[in-house]
């Protein structure tokens, strides 16, 4: 793991996370960073800024895109 263990800190984010959760799809997408992010200091997962940051990136590019089908 990339970032220091801190299960207080994982809970934290992820109760963040929840209240920021609501019904429009930005707010879901918001919520799921951030549950990637509390991935960092929960020691139990093995995750780094970089693995976020692909996992983040992708997730944008297919929101844009509006499927999952590569561009030709």
């Amino acid at each position: 793991m990339s970032g220091e263990d801190d299960p207080e800190r994982a809970r934290q984010i992820r109760e963040i996370a929840e209240d920021v959760r609501g019904e429009s799809s930005e707010s879901e997408q918001v919520a799921a960073f951030l549950y990637r992010v509390s991935d960092l200091y929960d020691p139990d997962e093995e995750t780094t800024p970089e693995d976020i940051y692909r996992n983040v990136r992708t997730i944008m590019q297919i929101k844009e895109r509006g499927t999952l089908e590569r561009d030709r």
